[in-house]
C-alpha cells in the first residue's frame, strides 16, 4: 500500500520521471531527440521525404521512398555527422534506409464559387474597411462556399 498522496501543488520535475519512464523504455532519449527535432537536424526538404524509425546499436533506420534512399546514401557520413552534433557525442555509426510510402499532404481546400464570394462582400458591405471586414467577408466566403457545395452535391445524388 502506498502512502497518503501530497496535498497541494507539487513541482513539475517530480512528475517528469513518471511521465518518461515508459516511453524511454521503448526508446532512449536520444531517438525522442532525433524524432523531435528531425526537421531542425536534417532540414525542412529532407524531413519532408524521411521519417527516422528506430536507433538500435548505434544504427538509425530511417523511412523513406526507394529514390531518396539512394541520395541519403551518398551523403550519409554528412547525415550522421549532423545528427551526431545535434546529440553530442555518437550515438549513431550507421544509417539503415527502409523503403516506406510517406504520408500525402492534406488535400487543398477548394476555392469557393463566385456566387458565394459575391454574396460574403455584399453581405459585409456596410461595414467600415478594415481587419474585421476582411475577416467577416474571409469566414462567409468559406461558410457560403460550403453550403453552396454541399446543395449541389445534394442534388446531384
Amino acid at each position: 500500500m502506498q502512502g497518503p498522496r501530497p496535498q497541494g501543488p507539487r513541482p513539475l520535475g517530480a512528475l517528469v520521471p513518471g511521465v518518461t519512464r515508459a516511453t524511454y523504455r521503448r526508446h532512449s532519449p536520444a531517438v525522442a531527440q532525433i524524432m523531435a527535432d528531425w526537421p531542425i537536424i536534417v532540414g525542412p526538404k529532407v524531413a519532408a521525404m524521411t521519417t527516422p524509425r528506430r536507433l538500435d546499436r548505434g544504427t538509425l533506420t530511417i523511412a523513406c521512398a526507394g529514390a531518396v534512399a539512394m541520395d541519403l546514401h551518398y551523403v550519409g557520413v554528412e547525415l550522421m555527422n549532423r545528427i551526431n552534433t545535434h546529440l553530442g557525442g555518437r550515438p549513431v555509426h550507421t544509417l539503415r534506409f527502409t523503403q516506406a510510402g510517406m504520408p500525402r499532404p492534406p488535400p487543398l481546400t477548394p476555392r469557393p464559387p463566385p456566387e458565394a464570394t459575391a454574396a460574403a462582400e455584399a453581405a459585409v458591405a456596410d461595414l467600415p474597411a478594415g481587419e474585421l471586414r476582411t475577416a467577416l467577408a474571409s469566414l462567409g466566403r468559406v461558410v457560403l462556399g460550403r453550403a453552396r457545395t454541399s446543395t449541389r452535391r445534394a442534388s446531384k445524388s
